[in-house]
């Protein structure tokens, strides 16, 4: 059976399970939650789970479980979904906490453990609200790269059915390290009002259509009077206009940096995922513990799964 969607989420802001998925409070899937709640949710009620590696220092980021699922042991795999303190000394080139959905170093190491460990025995079951790989210069000091090739490795050399169900965002690296190109026992799916594409709206925002941004900074009315005023001005009126001018164009920036970063989100949404490929379902939350055991029947059920 599956736990009550009704108990309480500890450690986010919603009440329930079924509030992470609701399209009123989190829209945008962007609010911190628990995994763990989303994870004993969709398990066996009737089976406690194993977590192995809890205590794999810099590597909360990721969660291991040993689980049933509708009475299959599986490898079931989660990313932390909100921030999490960061123990110890925490170098000046790194970053101070661990991020939600972010895979560090040492929590790219894990998960391709978790799976390396799987391989010929039980299914991964995967629950993605992953937003890529930390790219900060401790992580690529510390072989960030290394360990993000060993996950793609790992799905590669895996024998047996995984299945990756995006419950919040997916972009980055995942596209690589999870592809369907690299597995051929790999079902994909995604809850309604997901997010999946290779960049999140907001860094494509910030590089990939920087320009966009610019110009509709510079066509923004309040920045465009306040360039025209610029010419009528001398003395300390001339430089306290150019400090006002700063201040607004770094305002109005923030603004149509969340205006274009919204439109790409409207874009790349769950659905052209599905047209281009990345996912081969689109399930409501109320279907996402039946349809994963659903897939386990159907990949096991097939020769070799």
């Amino acid at each position: 059976m599956c736990a009550s969607p009704h108990k309480p989420v500890e450690g986010s802001e919603f009440a329930s399970v079924g509030d992470i998925f609701s399209a009123e409070l989190n829209g945008d899937r962007k609010k911190p939650f628990d995994m763990r709640s989303v994870m004993r949710a969709v398990t066996d009620s009737d089976h406690l789970p194993f977590e192995r590696w809890a205590r794999w220092r810099d590597a909360e980021s990721v969660i291991i479980w040993e689980a049933r699922l509708g009475g299959f042991p599986v490898c079931l795999i989660g990313l932390e979904s909100r921030t999490v303190p960061r123990p110890g000394f925490v170098p000046a080139d790194g970053p101070p906490s661990w991020t939600a959905g972010t895979l560090f170093p040492q929590s790219s190491r894990k998960l391709a453990r978790a799976i390396n460990a799987a391989s010929g025995n039980r299914p991964v079951v995967v629950l993605a609200n992953l937003t890529g790989f930390d790219g900060s210069p401790e992580s690529m000091r510390k072989q960030q790269l290394e360990y993000g090739a060993e996950i793609g490795r790992a799905v590669t050399n895996f024998r047996g059915p995984i299945l990756f169900v995006v419950v919040s965002r997916y972009h980055g690296g995942a596209f690589v390290v999870f592809s369907k190109r690299l597995h051929d026992d790999m079902e994909t799916a995604a809850v309604s009002g997901s997010f999946a594409s290779v960049i999140g709206g907001a860094p494509a925002a910030a590089v990939v259509l920087s320009r966009k941004v610019s110009a509709r900074t510079e066509e923004d009315p309040r920045v465009v009077s306040l360039r025209a005023r610029l010419g009528s001005r001398t003395g300390k009126a001339l430089a306290d206009a150019h400090h006002e001018l700063a201040d607004v164009i770094q305002a109005v920036r923030a603004e149509k940096l969340k205006e274009v970063a919204d439109e790409f989100d409207s874009i790349h949404d769950i659905r052209r995922a599905m047209r281009v490929g990345s996912v081969d379902h689109i399930i409501s939350p109320a279907e996402l513990r039946p349809f994963m055991i659903g897939a386990l029947e159907r990949r096991l059920a097939t020769p070799g799964g």
